[in-house]
């Protein structure tokens, strides 16, 4: 693999590396658009907590946002990233 290929592999893992964004992605996966609040709701988390997430994710550009009202709707921008949790899943690991 060339090594600006690697790079990018890195910055994308290093990016959505957290439990609480990578089910993120998966709601997001699932239901193309949703509120910070609906977000909140689902995964039962504080609101400043998921929305430093999502920020994260936004700035690095893997999530896109609209915001409409006081509501800011996110949604997937690289709807390819939720293949790597595809991925991991078949992933045999030993986790302790």
């Amino acid at each position: 693999m060339e090594y600006d290929k690697i790079e990018k592999a890195a910055f994308i893992l290093k990016t959505i590396a957290h439990p609480v964004r990578l089910r993120i992605l998966e709601l997001l996966d699932c239901t193309n658009r949703l509120s910070v609040s609906e977000i909140c709701t689902k995964l039962n988390c504080e609101q400043s907590l998921t929305s430093h997430h999502l920020s994260n994710m936004k700035l690095k550009g893997i999530l896109s946002s609209q915001r409409e009202g006081k509501n800011i709707y996110y949604s997937l921008k690289e709807k390819s990233v939720v293949n790597i949790i595809s991925c991991l899943e078949d992933c045999d690991c030993n986790m302790g």
